[in-house]
């Protein structure tokens, strides 16, 4: 498993009955977690007095429960040679406009890009509010970043000026990612690293929709045709789950092969990833992530 341990701005204190106690910054938030499907004795007290409960409703969704929080706050996380700043606000389903398990990736790719010595266009699709951007700018890559969410993108290029970069090259597009890729395929374009964060379910600006089971390889193998011919890396992740890491190993394996002047991938590996938790001393699963490089 790869952990996203760094964080010193979060923290995951604890979890048990179907929820997790998570330490953002100052405030303590109780969300849901499907997974969390043990029952432990709740020591931390943090969940007798969080900053904020999302609580599941029986028919659906669910709604939030504030005590004593702003309505929007920044948390910061330590790259090598620089720091990102995001600013969080939590919103529908649960989610605060961030997903700290993927620092672990963020770490992995700032590393290759920083180190390739040369300049390195990446395409993050499905961008959500710019954590991968963020890391990828920090580290000297040109980033397109790509959402089909408006209020995604505004987010994700405040969280880019809340962290130094809003005069890095980037282009900030609200679009439907499918439809992109095959309009960038049209125009000649090419990419040194592709970033991919879809999700299981969702609508492109115009009311498309997406589903992941369906649209997942025929998009993978159009991303392949995007990318240049002396490639850096791949990055999908998938918290959906039936797409296990095996699954997305098999899938970029034979999405990824050799094509075009562009050579094979020198590795293809696929873990779950994970957050620590104080409580335990245990990692909690937070879906998975597979990595494709090339030397």
């Amino acid at each position: 498993m790869w952990i996203a341990e760094n964080w010193e701005d979060f923290e995951v204190l604890d979890a048990s009955g179907g929820e997790k106690l998570e330490r953002w910054g100052s405030y303590c938030l109780v969300r849901p977690d499907p997974q969390v499907i043990w029952q432990t004795e709740k020591t931390q007290s943090g969940w007798k007095k969080p900053n904020g409960h999302y609580h599941r409703s029986s028919k659906g969704g669910g709604s939030w429960e504030f005590f004593d929080l702003p309505e929007s706050w920044d948390i910061h996380y330590a790259l090598p040679e620089a720091e990102l700043n995001f600013r969080l606000k939590p919103f529908a389903f649960k989610h605060t406009g961030l997903f700290p398990e993927q620092a672990v990736n963020w770490d992995w790719f700032y590393s290759l890009i920083t180190k390739s010595g040369r300049p390195i266009r990446v395409l993050n699709l499905f961008a959500y509010t710019g954590g991968a951007t963020c890391a990828a700018l920090a580290a000297g890559a040109s980033v397109t970043h790509v959402d089909a969410s408006k209020g995604m993108v505004t987010w994700a290029h405040e969280n880019a000026e809340l962290s130094g970069l809003g005069k890095k090259p980037v282009r900030w597009l609200v679009d439907d990612c499918s439809k992109f890729v095959q309009r960038e395929l049209r125009r000649g374009n090419r990419y040194d690293a592709i970033i991919m964060d879809p999700p299981s379910y969702g609508r492109g600006p115009k009311g498309e929709i997406w589903k992941l089971e369906e649209t997942i390889y025929p998009l993978l193998k159009d991303c392949a045709a995007l990318l240049s011919e002396e490639p850096l890396f791949f990055l999908l992740n998938s918290y959906t789950t039936g797409l296990q890491p095996g699954v997305l190993t098999y899938m970029l394996s034979s999405a990824l092969k050799a094509s075009g002047g562009r050579p094979a991938p020198s590795s293809v590996e696929a873990e779950e990833i994970g957050l620590p938790v104080r409580a335990s001393g245990l990692v909690l699963p937070c879906g998975c992530s597979a990595r494709v490089t090339w030397t």
